[in-house]
């Protein structure tokens, strides 16, 4: 059901047609983000983000809003480290004017001072919001000590000092360099006729030329260190992590398995031993964060201060036995099955096939079928995931984040801390 046409322009347009349902998810990508940011300009991406709300030449903020809120429609965007997307969710017969709002954001906003002078305040409090979520919090600064010194490892947000000193020119510069045809993907799922979509991306944008050098994947140093920041919370807030794939990277599909195995659902084994067996916390799970060259995987948990240090043992046991032993038939089996049930829920939505056929464009230059993901991930071997949890999961790779009214002393780990 994948489609795909390049316009004349290099702009490419593509669809995935879901004909039982009675909604579009359109998305507008720019193959930028903030790990392509100078440490001047950190924070450019995002705002830029946030300045395509704020008027055209046509509409002015107020219209823009009015027009989505007046059809029911849901318009959004986010920026990551690697992209930026500016989506929209309509009825289907509504298409054609979800694509000319977002299109107008995109190609004629207008970047007014007052308007950025107030925006620029708006994420400043976004920047304050962050420093009061300590769940939030605790995983910037993980990232930021896994991946000291590099692009990836800096908040996309970007920080107080650099957001207050950008230009209007600084925002119109960006674009000028990143948002141009060769690096722009036009993404539709739903209820659309791709021929459809193709004639009204053609029309509006027309006028839109020009190429650019897309960024190049940053491979950062993995610099594994444990890091203790002191914070007032009722909580303390756990990331222990290591060196995880990149998503161009085949061995993602043994490492989802150990994902679901350790720390994916209620029958986890950390979910089991720190939250069903002891007690320690309401919360706990593993994640992935990949991107085009590298990646991270970690636990992360919220337990009591008196309880951070018991929690610790456990997840590096559990860490240490997997890595050792591996995990059994009937975990594989469970875990297969589980990432199976989740990628069919997740192709309900019309916004997550959008985000799918984003994403994997950019990272991958191609769609993966539903059938193809699942014949991998059946493929996987315990063999698999045991080779791989012993080499991302060897103690040498494994660092540590803390965020909670604890002192330098409070934790027994194997790297010297640094404390903020």
């Amino acid at each position: 059901m994948f489609r795909k046409t390049v316009l004349p322009n290099g702009v490419r347009v593509l669809t995935e047609a879901m004909p039982a349902v009675r909604s579009a998810s359109l998305g507008i990508w720019a193959d930028i983000g903030s790990a392509a940011e100078t440490s001047e300009r950190r924070g450019v991406s995002h705002l830029v983000e946030h300045m395509l709300f704020k008027g055209t030449e046509r509409r002015s903020a107020r219209e823009i809003a009015e027009t989505m809120d007046g059809v029911g429609g849901n318009l959004n965007a986010f920026t990551d480290k690697e992209a930026t997307c500016y989506y929209a969710k309509v009825i289907d017969h509504h298409v054609p004017l979800a694509l000319d709002v977002l299109s107008d954001m995109f190609l004629n906003s207008t970047f007014d001072r007052t308007e950025l002078a107030k925006e620029q305040k708006v994420v400043l409090e976004e920047i304050r919001m962050y420093d009061d979520s300590p769940d939030e919090m605790i995983h910037d600064l993980f990232v930021r000590t896994m991946w000291s010194g590099s692009n990836l490892g800096e908040p996309t947000i970007g920080y107080a000092e650099t957001v207050s000193a950008l230009t209007r020119e600084d925002l119109q510069r960006h674009m000028q360099s990143h948002y141009l045809p060769n690096a722009v993907i036009l993404a539709a799922a739903g209820n659309v006729e791709h021929d459809h979509i193709v004639g009204l991306a053609t029309s509006l944008f027309e006028r839109f030329n020009g190429s650019c050098q897309v960024p190049i994947s940053e491979e950062p140093a993995l610099t594994p260190n444990q890091l203790i920041k002191h914070k007032d919370t009722e909580q303390a807030y756990v990331v222990l992590g290591t060196r995880g794939l990149s998503s161009r990277d085949e061995r993602r599909y043994p490492l989802s398995v150990l994902d679901t195995v350790l720390g994916g659902g209620m029958s986890s084994r950390l979910f089991q031993e720190i939250r069903e067996k002891r007690g320690l916390a309401y919360s706990v799970y593993t994640f992935q964060q990949s991107y085009r060259g590298a990646g991270l995987f970690g636990v992360s948990a919220g337990t009591a201060p008196a309880s951070v240090q018991e929690c610790l043992d456990v997840m590096l046991d559990q860490i240490a036995l997997v890595a050792d032993r591996g995990i059994t038939d009937s975990e594989l089996k469970l875990a297969k099955e589980h990432m199976k049930g989740s990628l069919t829920l997740s192709l309900e939505s019309t916004a997550s096939r959008m985000m799918r056929l984003g994403r994997s464009e950019f990272s991958l230059g191609r769609q993966l079928t539903t059938e193809e993901i699942e014949e991998k991930i059946d493929a996987v071997t315990r063999d698999d995931v045991h080779v791989l949890a012993r080499e991302l999961l060897a103690p040498g790779n494994l660092g540590l984040c803390v965020l909670g009214p604890l002192d330098e002393g409070s934790i027994r780990w194997q790297h010297n801390a640094a404390v903020a």
